[in-house]
């Protein structure tokens, strides 16, 4: 599977934004704050296992079909992983 360029970029958000919860608890910001911030941080998260698992599905049902084969535990396996990510 690719990598493209905007989930690399997704990550390196996550890495600020966790790097910015590290200060603000350095710094004994409101807890409320702090909580957001990790808040959001999970959510990116989450959004960019949903982005890579329904890529990699795409690629592995297109790949399926083109070689005849039965794509129905792949489809069940993409969403496995999605409720794990949850």
């Amino acid at each position: 599977m690719n990598y493209d360029k905007t989930m690399i970029n997704r990550i390196n958000r996550v890495q600020g934004q966790l790097n910015g919860v590290v200060k603000m608890m350095e710094e004994g910001k409101d807890c409320k704050d702090v909580i957001t911030q990790i808040s959001a941080s999970k959510s990116s998260l989450q959004r960019l296992m949903s982005i890579i698992i329904t890529e990699n599905l795409i690629e592995c049902v297109k790949a399926a079909e083109h070689n005849g084969e039965n794509s129905q535990e792949l489809i069940n396996e993409a969403v496995n992983l999605l409720v794990k990510s949850k």
